[in-house]
């Protein structure tokens, strides 16, 4: 079985297993959504979740944050960690969102970029979830299966989100990622994947190299 069976295969026992693929931030708008995958990095979803909700009582849009103090925003997303950064790239991209855009999240993982703090993964999710575009969000979820099933070799983001973006239909993409979060928490453990009872054993090379059929 070739790496574009292997990921269509894939594809299609993960729509099974979860057939609601969302993402699992609480975010209403696309700046919140911008905002909360921005204090999620090097920390839980279940974490971000609760930390939201005074942030945007606080400052519910771009212009709102975008004339925050620091040392305000850092104490509302103290428990996020990394604080202090997270805090400086949140009032700056609302800055940046209001002088450079009128105040709207760009549609392209280009302009997104642009942003402090946004990166390819943030930028993914966002034209994914927001504007229904195609899209690879390569988070560690995603680059954990990728390489147990074989699909790739490496660790580097990029080069994984490059991979999935020719192996995927592009339909599928932003959804394939959001169920491979849900897997990834759920059965395919960073350090004792529950290889047996995942549908995706016959043909997953780290399930095979273990002797698990």
């Amino acid at each position: 079985m070739d790496k574009k069976e292997t990921a269509l295969r894939a594809n299609e026992a993960l729509k099974v297993l979860y057939p609601g693929a969302v993402c699992s931030l609480e975010a209403d708008d696309p700046f919140r959504l911008l905002v909360a995958v921005r204090l999620s990095a090097q920390c839980t979803d279940a974490r971000v979740n609760l930390v939201t909700p005074a942030l945007f009582a606080k400052y519910p849009d771009a212009r709102a944050m975008a004339e925050a103090s620091v040392e305000d925003v850092e104490e509302l997303i103290r428990s996020c960690g990394f604080y202090h950064h997270k805090a400086r790239d949140l009032i700056g991209m609302a800055q940046m969102l209001l002088t450079e855009f009128d105040g709207v999240v760009p549609d392209s993982i280009e302009k997104l970029t642009s942003l402090p703090g946004v990166g390819r993964k943030t930028a993914n999710l966002i034209v994914g979830d927001v504007y229904g575009q195609p899209a690879v969000v390569a988070d560690t979820h995603l680059i954990r299966i990728s390489n147990r099933l074989g699909l790739v070799d490496t660790k580097d983001p990029v080069k994984v989100e490059s991979a999935l973006r020719e192996l995927l239909p592009p339909e599928d993409s932003n959804d394939y990622c959001h169920r491979n979060v849900l897997h990834g928490r759920a059965v395919c453990d960073a350090r004792k994947p529950k290889c047996e009872i995942c549908p995706m054993k016959g043909y997953c090379r780290f399930a095979n190299d273990n002797g698990i059929r």
